[in-house]
């Protein structure tokens, strides 16, 4: 069953439960918003694009859109040939990781190799290259594996955190692979885009779990102890995903 937290809105994205309630954007109509039980508050107006948010260990938000940002800091400006940072997440040590996009898919221009960048106070890098429209991200409870959703390919890429050993871990059931999220048990689970749903896949790869979701486009998930938060066309909706979510150090960089 699944609960309506939020609704009318363009496009939600980057759910992250803050303490008060679940934070949230909307690339399309602009802007990060907080739900809390008293309702929706306005935290950054107008800006629009941002597909991931984050907190930061210094307080504020870091958001993705044309550039990396921390308020008013620029954390990482685009690099040439780049068009703009989608998803994120961070490590233990709360390094950014961040998917950059060497195409607009916004202006209906076609997938381009792009890369996920680690960021950290010292230095910003190029890990993974080769990804035509990264995606959601995330890291194996360990901390020993890193996952990013290709969207274009329907794959769920896994590397070690030097960037090296890519590989396919699985494969999207339906639709394609956009947000994702991993549990305390080392699970993946992953929004199924135009496929209007959740998967999750154990520490092997294989399909454990495929959820419908009432939405016609699923883009995100997020985890909040034990409920699974669902990002949507329209909608932030939220389920008891029956297993908590690992922890997601806040930003650093």
């Amino acid at each position: 069953m699944f609960e309506t937290l939020v609704e009318g809105y363009g496009l939600v994205e980057g759910p992250r439960p803050d303490g008060e309630g679940v934070l949230f954007s909307d690339v399309l109509g602009g802007g990060v918003h907080r739900w809390s039980p008293g309702g929706v508050e306005t935290l950054l107006p107008k800006r629009r694009g941002i597909g991931g948010l984050i907190r930061h260990a210094d307080g504020g938000l870091v958001v993705t859109g044309r550039d990396l940002l921390h308020g008013d800091r620029v954390v990482l400006a685009a690099p040439e040939g780049v068009a703009g940072f989608n998803d994120l997440a961070t490590d233990d040590d709360g390094a950014i990781l961040v998917g950059a996009l060497r195409f607009n898919p916004m202006r209906g221009e076609s997938p381009a190799p792009g890369e996920v960048w680690r960021v950290t106070p010292d230095a910003a890098q190029p890990l993974l290259h080769g990804v035509l429209w990264p995606n959601g991200i995330g890291v194996s409870p360990a901390g020993d594996v890193v996952y990013v959703d290709d969207f274009a390919t329907r794959e769920v890429l896994a590397y070690d955190p030097d960037g090296k050993n890519r590989r396919v871990f699985a494969t999207s059931p339906r639709g394609s692979a956009d947000g994702l999220a991993v549990d305390a048990e080392g699970g993946v689970w992953i929004a199924l885009g135009a496929g209007g749903g959740v998967a999750r896949f154990g520490e092997d790869g294989a399909l454990e779990d495929l959820r419908d979701v009432p939405a016609d486009f699923v883009a995100s998930v997020a985890f909040d102890g034990e409920d699974l938060l669902v990002a949507t066309a329209g909608t932030l909706l939220r389920t008891r995903a029956g297993v908590a979510g690992r922890r997601v150090a806040p930003a650093r960089a």
